[in-house]
């Protein structure tokens, strides 16, 4: 079985080294001729010092060649541009092709999951379509440091297919049938995770971070189950499991956003400096849709838009949560 990849950023490329070492052979496109061409001479990534390719591991940046040489199709690119990247590779794909989505994130127009949004730009069915997240920094995973991931589609299959292909000693992939609990999960977490920054940067202690991610979770908890997810998969890998690691990890491009912001830097001025996306800040966009859509309460999430879009002070914006009208936890 041949894979390919589509993006070459740290997460693609440490996936890509994955399966390499594994035997698979690997395409890896780089829509950026220069970038594929270094890549390929000098077997390394821009931001992975650990990394060095593995032989197995081919490089273009043409995608028409890229997708012939794949019965898997790996999307490793940020959220907002699977649109228009699904939109390009549709007709140069094998009828039969498995699309593996490695994107977490909420498509700010249509409100639509990944695999949502790959399904309605498409004619490739939900039983063809999986979405491979949990706590999984590849910093870590490159230096075959132990990581546990979740295959999550529709039929168990094909779950079982990516789970066999991906798993090894040092990567354990679990299956989940709840592909929409586990991207919903794998998608606000970067909010919270953004949150989670803030209260570092404000030079807030443990127990603003405890309340933060517990909060944080029922939030994630609350939208799934009104969308139409499991309650129990935001208890998992892609849930609370992927939650901690973002909030928590010195890898985090979203924890540290939020960590700057919190010590008085505005999101342009954090963005501009950083090289890598955040995926928390596209997410936290369609907030105030999310909550007007399905008329739910996320009071952290609506925090953190405010804090990014709205110039609110972070303090007026942890005051105003910590005087919220009074509930019972469990709601």
């Amino acid at each position: 079985m041949k894979v390919t990849i589509l993006g070459c950023g740290t997460w693609g490329s440490a996936v890509a080294q994955l399966l390499a070492e594994k035997g698979v052979t690997v395409t890896a496109w780089q829509r950026h001729e220069d970038k594929a061409v270094a890549m390929a001479r000098t077997r390394k990534h821009p931001h992975l010092s650990d990394l060095e390719f593995n032989e197995n591991i081919v490089f273009t940046a043409d995608l028409n060649d890229a997708l012939k040489s794949g019965d898997i199709i790996v999307l490793a690119t940020p959220s907002h541009s699977i649109r228009e990247l699904i939109r390009r590779v549709e007709n140069g794909m094998k009828d039969q092709s498995i699309i593996v989505n490695l994107a977490k994130g909420i498509d700010l127009n249509s409100l639509m999951t990944m695999s949502q949004l790959i399904q309605a730009e498409t004619d490739i069915g939900c039983d063809q379509i999986v979405s491979l997240y949990g706590p999984s920094h590849a910093e870590e995973v490159v230096r075959k440091l132990p990581t546990t991931l979740v295959a999550a589609c529709p039929k168990i299959t094909t779950s079982k297919t990516i789970q066999e292909l991906m798993s090894s000693e040092v990567l354990r992939v679990y299956r989940n049938k709840d592909i929409l609990g586990v991207e919903i999960g794998g998608s606000v977490k970067n909010v919270m995770a953004i949150a989670a920054g803030i209260c570092d940067g404000i030079g807030y202690g443990d127990n603003s971070k405890a309340a933060i991610l517990t909060r944080g979770i029922t939030e994630m908890t609350r939208l799934g189950v009104i969308m139409g997810a499991k309650k129990s998969t935001f208890a998992g890998l892609s849930g609370i499991g992927d939650l901690l690691v973002t909030a928590l990890s010195q890898h985090s491009r979203n924890r540290y956003l939020g960590e700057e912001i919190g010590r008085g830097k505005s999101l342009q001025e954090v963005t501009e400096g950083m090289d890598m996306i955040a995926e928390g800040v596209n997410t936290c966009r369609a907030v105030p849709r999310i909550v007007e859509k399905y008329d739910i309460e996320m009071p952290i999430a609506e925090a953190v838009y405010g804090i990014l879009f709205e110039n609110k002070d972070p303090l007026a914006a942890v005051k105003e949560l910590m005087t919220r009208d009074l509930t019972a936890e469990k709601r």
